[in-house]
């Protein structure tokens, strides 16, 4: 036993030697390449002298970087995280500063441009030296992770089966990938680690399933997380009763749908025995939060969404790392947008102001804290872990779906995927990874770029209210985008929603390819009788444009309808997949839009555009040429990617007792997950319901490797 406690401690010294050996070369040879650097006094040392001053410089900088580093960032939290990631270079260079003047007989010195060269520089070889030494190590590094293990459930109280208890469960979701494309992917060898674990017979298991009408982020993933996505008919929608215009990805409205959510089910979420929940918009019940939206709209510790930047930018090596990455993906968009611009590609959205900046936020930093993160839960033995990664989604908006630009991100999320699974060859127990989507993406030209106007000003036209003369853009959705506001502690605005000139004046939104339409002066939901009096040429108007496939609106006589092209009105009730104004979009149209019509906030003109099977293209009225929201192509055809020990999705979801034929709506992907989790875990009861929020990173085990493992450009 003390044999064994010695021959730690050793190979623990061994590795801090051998890190500072290497960082002691480093200096060195930044030394003799840097004109504004020096490690020699101005009449020139000995070598041994130099070589001596190198090792206290590297010496001093490792110390400062290991003690004062973390101090800093956790002072620094005040500072909006993305302003954070901005100080890092400056911070890391003044540490360089501080140790350069801590080395006797002043021979240390360098310009203040240099020394955030050179921090940079050390903190990146020093992390990975100390990585790759650790993982060479395994049986250091499994007994390191046993420690960490035993810290997180002595911290959390929980108790924790370790190693020896059942396996947890990692769920990630890549936002807006669908079923095709990832296939596609796969075969094309752009994701090789999905492409393994699909041409492995005992690996996983590729099932497609169908989203609900509102084919969207905010719908799908309240689904998935909390079993019940009632009552969200869109991305935005407004509700008469109060006058507020609900927004998915503002915290407020998030956090109020999982309350509602909640009600509804008498239960927390798919996450409340032992998760953690990392870059969603809803917390699924979580103990363990990092980047939850709904979480933003609350006060106290470890109840902000940028609760988990602490836990990532507390190691230097990773803050340099994702500044680096992020300076390099801006770049890389102003490239890639202006390379499509000289080419004139279409169809074509405008790609400046801060779009590069929002692009490198979801593609760099919020993926790089959300792997850590969940690398971190892993290394702590955390039961069940759901995860969403942004980046793809982010980018297809506005470069398209099958863009070459998406596919450069799928690649890099392939890797992100492949570290976790690295890393899960350590963990102190097993867990299996499920890999899943929200939506898919339809590629198409805007409505305002096909048409020159807007369905707003449409809808202005057809209630022969006066147009703007120029097209005005619709404000584009994005998780992303709103998720950089926080972080910039900027409230969300609510944009141009509420700028009606008149209270009668219609709120019109829009949801991707979905468009609603309220009438704020109409109590309860209006008919088509009413409409019809007050605006005789709307809906037939809107019923009978080129780029709007169908309406659905109530009418008194006849209950729900849907309004198609030519004079085509069927009641919802006798909808029917295949037939009249919902022909083109297939299976589960029907039910889609009967389901969403009994929600009480259904809008009073439901509109979705029009879809073309043969080249699988829809019009969004936002500013996107890759969008989702509503029904038509691929954005309704998410995946679930789940290894082949685990129960068949279709046999998961089923409710009596009978094998599903597929798998409908994200309450159905919910039972799924949730039976996956009892069947290794037993019933998901809450062991104390009163548990407080931790932020990650507060007595997060893994974080220290984590941070050194965390993933690149």
């Amino acid at each position: 036993m003390g044999d064994g406690r010695w021959r730690t401690a050793g190979s623990a010294l061994m590795r801090v030697i051998m890190v500072w050996a290497v960082s002691t070369i480093t200096l060195l040879g930044l030394a003799g390449i840097l004109p504004d650097f020096q490690l020699q006094s101005d009449d020139g040392d000995s070598v041994t002298k130099t070589a001596f001053t190198a090792a206290w410089g590297a010496g001093a900088f490792g110390l400062l970087s290991a003690l004062v580093w973390p101090v800093l960032v956790r002072a620094l939290l005040i500072v909006p995280a993305f302003v954070l990631g901005m100080l890092v270079f400056f911070l890391n260079g003044s540490l360089l500063l501080i140790a350069l003047w801590l080395i006797p007989d002043g021979r240390g010195a360098a310009a203040p441009e240099t020394a955030v060269v050179v921090a940079a520089v050390m903190s990146a070889v020093a992390s990975a030296t100390s990585t790759a030494l650790a993982v060479r190590d395994d049986n250091a590094y499994r007994r390191r992770l046993s420690r960490l293990a035993q810290r997180r459930r002595r911290r959390s109280g929980t108790g924790g089966a370790g190693g020896e208890g059942p396996p947890g469960t990692v769920f990630i979701q890549l936002d807006g990938v669908g079923h095709d494309v990832l296939a596609q992917a796969a075969a094309d060898g752009v994701m090789p680690t999905v492409a393994h674990w699909l041409a492995d017979s005992d690996g996983h298991r590729l099932t497609p399933w169908r989203t609900d009408w509102s084919s969207q982020t905010g719908a799908s993933q309240l689904g998935i997380l909390h079993g019940s996505n009632h009552d969200v008919p869109a991305f935005r929608w407004y509700e008469k009763e109060t006058g507020d215009i609900m927004v998915s990805s503002r915290p407020a409205s998030a956090l109020e749908l999982q309350r509602r959510a909640i009600t509804r089910t008498h239960d927390g979420g798919l996450l409340t025995v032992d998760g953690a929940s990392r870059g969603n918009l809803f917390s699924g019940g979580a103990d363990q939060l990092a980047l939850v939206l709904s979480m933003a709209a609350r006060r106290g510790k470890g109840r902000r969404s940028r609760a988990g930047y602490f836990a990532y930018f507390s190691d230097p090596a990773n803050a340099v790392r994702t500044a680096l990455s992020f300076v390099a993906e801006a770049g890389r968009e102003i490239g890639q947008s202006t390379r499509a611009r000289i080419r004139k590609e279409s169809p074509r959205i405008k790609r400046g102001g801060l779009y590069p900046f929002i692009r490198a936020f979801a593609t760099v930093v919020e993926r790089d804290v959300v792997v850590s993160a969940v690398i971190g839960d892993m290394f702590g033995g955390r039961t069940a872990v759901y995860a969403d990664l942004v980046a793809y989604d982010e980018v297809a908006h506005h470069s398209g779906p099958r863009s070459r630009d998406a596919e450069k991100v799928l690649a890099r999320l392939d890797r992100s995927l492949a570290l976790i699974v690295k890393v899960a060859e350590h963990t102190p127990r097993d867990y299996r990874v499920v890999l899943l989507s929200d939506h898919g993406q339809s590629p198409g030209e805007t409505f305002a770029g096909a048409y020159g106007l807007t369905l707003k000003d449409l809808v202005r036209a057809g209630s022969g209210l006066p147009v703007p003369r120029r097209a005005q853009r619709t404000r584009s959705g994005s998780e992303a985008r709103d998720a950089v506001r926080i972080a910039l502690h900027r409230p969300v605005a609510d944009g141009e929603e509420k700028q009606t000139t008149k209270a009668s004046d219609p709120v019109v939104l829009a949801s991707g390819n979905l468009g609603l339409i309220s009438f704020p002066d109409i109590e309860g939901r209006a008919s088509q009788e009413e409409i019809d009096r007050r605006h005789p040429a709307l809906l037939g108007t809107l019923a009978n444009h080129p780029g709007i496939g169908f309406l659905l609106v109530r009418s008194e006589r006849d209950g729900s309808v849907v309004l198609g092209r030519d004079g085509a009105r069927i009641p919802v009730a006798d909808l029917k997949d295949g037939q009249g104004p919902l022909a083109p979009f297939g299976p589960g149209a029907a039910d889609a839009v009967r389901r969403t019509d009994t929600f009480p906030h259904v809008a009073d003109v439901m509109v979705n555009s029009m879809y073309d099977p043969g080249t699988g293209r829809v019009h969004a009225f936002e500013e996107q040429i890759g969008s989702h929201g509503g029904l038509g192509g691929e954005q309704s055809r998410p995946f679930l990617l789940s290894p082949r020990a685990m129960t068949d999705p279709l046999e998961a979801a089923a409710e009596d007792g009978r094998r599903a034929s597929e798998l409908v709506g994200a309450e159905a992907v919910h039972r799924v997950l949730r039976r996956w989790l009892r069947e290794v875990s037993g019933p998901q009861v809450p062991v104390r319901a009163k548990e407080p929020v931790r932020e990650a990173g507060d007595g997060l085990p893994g974080t220290e490797k984590a941070a050194g493992t965390g993933p690149g450009a």
